[in-house]
């Protein structure tokens, strides 16, 4: 059951995190979409990891491929937490939109570092994931 638990608070933190990133693009004192293109890094960043962990052995240490997926993935990281500000700082979109874009990138990341850390144990029943 502590399985379920974990999953459903994963969910919960996603959706708020996502919330943000909506509200940043919808509230009507904002209303541009431009905050919205961060969720292409949210889709792409988890994408050098998990092809670099079925590629690599389980033996540990440190392999080329592995260390070459954790570069790609800073890269989107760093590149949706510079795309807000780049925006804000041009006039594109408000401050607040961009505050709110960031807060959104902190909660979602914090989710996707959860989800791998949750599913990554071994004695767990999701590993087939």
């Amino acid at each position: 059951m502590a399985g379920i638990k974990g999953l459903v608070s994963l969910a919960f933190a996603g959706s708020i995190g996502m919330t943000f990133v909506i509200l940043a693009c919808a509230l009507p004192q904002y209303k541009l979409w431009w905050p919205f293109f961060v969720v292409l890094f949210y889709v792409l960043c988890p994408i050098p990891t998990m092809i670099a962990r079925r590629h690599t052995d389980s033996a540990g240490g440190n392999s080329p491929c592995m260390e070459t997926a954790v570069f790609i993935t800073m890269g989107f990281l760093v590149s949706s937490f510079a795309l807000p500000i780049v925006l804000a700082r041009a006039g594109v979109i408000a401050l607040g939109a961009c505050y709110l874009t960031l807060a959104g990138n902190v909660i979602v990341y914090l989710t996707i570092l959860g989800f791998f850390t949750i599913f990554d144990m071994d004695d767990s029943d999701y590993t087939m994931w």
